[in-house]
């Protein structure tokens, strides 16, 4: 019975160390984007800080039951309050990157120190040969991770969110660990030693409960201090981070202002520049039938449906959240003007990528409408192989847009984009405009033909605020310093986006 307590701690304080990790690297994601960077970081940072927090702990296997209480202790508070520190890190501070090593090493080394601490205890219990031992303990170990590792995305984020999920976990790890050694291990255990652990895990529990009981209002207040705007509206997606800012200006309009993982996708104030840039050209060509990658706020469907002749508009997007605030967030509808209620619209939660590969209709215009591709799993909806996967439900005669993010302030992204264009097939005209929330911001109107398409406006183009004949052709003139050069394509393989983004926008 006693050991399989101990074998039963190893399972959880393994579920609890892989969500902590998983954790760090998900909010790092949330922040900072390319994941690929993140993951890495703290994964080796923490199986590093594991090797030394074993060594050590081997001084302490002579008390190893009081150790092993204390170690549990300190890695509930590490653990547990890991995300918000790292947020207000962030936030307040501009130290991500150092509070986030500091951080995966004091987890790491933490987690570490249990493995030799919690053998030591099971050979305390009964004596076993070395072999069998760690057999039962890495067992225990192994299908604890795999326990966490699941229940972290399916459970804890959906459910409690990252900073309220990491705090309930380390409650978790405060008993698991602590609470086996007071109940199994007390007689080998000084009064004092007793009083000490018992004393030591209520004071854990309460600064854990404490601030998850204010955890909210220090999420709400650390958000703040990154936008300079007044929330309106935050919400944590399994997918994203998604905030709407609301600003009454002096002159007694309203700023509303959507931001995705940090990252602006439009303000009311302008937005009417870019969605006319993107939609507007495109729609010189045959638009019957119209597809729409990304956009899940609405307002490029908002300007395809002012054609009468469209028949019906697609609008594929990832997160149903963001769909769900298009057709109820009040402000958000009166500026979408209902589009995504229109009888001809037609919306579909799914991953953009994945939904191409099996789909069989053909699209005579399709818009892709993406957040900038600034960690790997964006920049998949950039690469070769996706827009090839485009290039296929193109009807003939069929033509797309693409946002390309800006000419001026990431060059070598705008061009790598236009010529990943290319290469899968596509005739390329690319275009830039002034979006003053953006700066200037670049498009690439793409089709498979051998002359490039032309810019123009349909004859039967809407009234517009923005975009005229010669406003769309001076937009095909690029300045010198920012012409086309010299970069690679962007594939599934070589996500060279990834890497583009993160230098220049660093850079501006």
């Amino acid at each position: 019975m006693a050991r399989a307590l101990v074998l039963a701690a190893v399972f959880t304080c393994a579920a609890c160390g892989l969500v902590y990790e998983l954790a760090l690297v998900a909010l790092g994601s949330y922040l900072v984007g390319d994941s690929v960077t993140q993951a890495s970081i703290v994964l080796s940072v923490m199986v590093f800080a594991m090797g030394i927090g074993s060594l050590l702990a081997k001084p302490l296997q002579k008390h190893a039951a009081a150790a092993f209480a204390i170690v549990e202790g300190l890695l509930a508070l590490a653990g547990g309050l890991s995300v918000l520190a790292l947020y207000a890190a962030f936030s307040w501070l501009d130290l991500y990157v150092p509070a986030l090593v500091v951080i995966a090493f004091t987890v790491g080394g933490l987690i570490g120190a249990e493995i030799p601490l919690l053998m030591t205890l099971l050979q305390k219990i009964r004596k076993q040969d070395a072999g069998s031992a760690v057999a039962d303990l890495f067992a225990a170990d192994y299908v604890g991770a795999l326990v966490g590792g699941l229940a972290f995305p399916f459970v804890l984020l959906p459910t409690f969110g990252h900073i309220k999920g990491a705090l309930l976990v380390g409650v978790v790890n405060a008993v698991a660990g602590v609470a086996v050694v007071l109940w199994l291990f007390r007689r080998r255990l000084g009064r004092l030693a007793r009083v000490g652990i018992g004393l030591g895990m209520v004071a854990v529990l309460a600064v854990l409960g404490t601030t998850y009981a204010l955890a909210d209002r220090i999420e709400v207040t650390a958000r703040q201090a990154l936008f300079q705007d007044p929330i309106a509206l935050a919400k944590d997606t399994p997918y994203q981070e998604i905030v709407i800012t609301k600003k009454i200006t002096l002159a007694g309009g309203t700023d509303l202002r959507l931001f995705l993982n940090g990252d602006l996708q439009f303000s009311s104030a302008d937005e009417y520049r870019y969605h006319e840039s993107l939609v507007h050209p495109l729609m010189s060509g045959p638009h019957g039938n119209v597809l729409i990658l990304g956009g899940g706020d609405g307002l490029a469907l908002r300007e395809v449906l002012r054609y009468p002749d469209v028949s019906s508009a697609t609008l594929v997007e990832l997160d149903p959240e963001m769909l769900h605030l298009a057709r109820t967030y009040k402000a958000l509808v009166s500026l979408n003007h209902r589009s995504l209620e229109d009888p001809r619209a037609h919306a579909v939660n799914a991953d953009a990528f994945t939904w191409l590969r099996g789909q069989t209709r053909r699209f005579d215009a399709v818009i892709v409408d993406m957040p900038d591709p600034d960690d790997v799993p964006t920049a998949k909806l950039y690469s070769v192989e996706f827009y090839g996967l485009v290039k296929r439900v193109l009807a003939p005669g069929g033509r797309m847009v693409v946002q390309s993010g800006s000419p001026y302030f990431a060059p070598k992204s705008f061009w790598s984009i236009q010529k990943s264009i290319a290469a899968a097939g596509l005739a390329t005209t690319p275009y830039h405009v002034d979006v003053p929330s953006f700066g200037d911001w670049g498009f690439v109107l793409a089709a498979p033909t051998a002359r490039p398409p032309a810019l123009a406006l349909s004859r039967d183009v809407p009234p517009l605020r923005f975009l005229d004949p010669a406003v769309l052709q001076a937009a095909s003139v690029f300045p010198k310093d920012r012409r086309s050069r010299d970069v690679d394509v962007n594939t599934l393989v070589h996500p060279r986006l990834v890497q583009y983004e993160g230098q220049e926008w660093k850079d501006s």
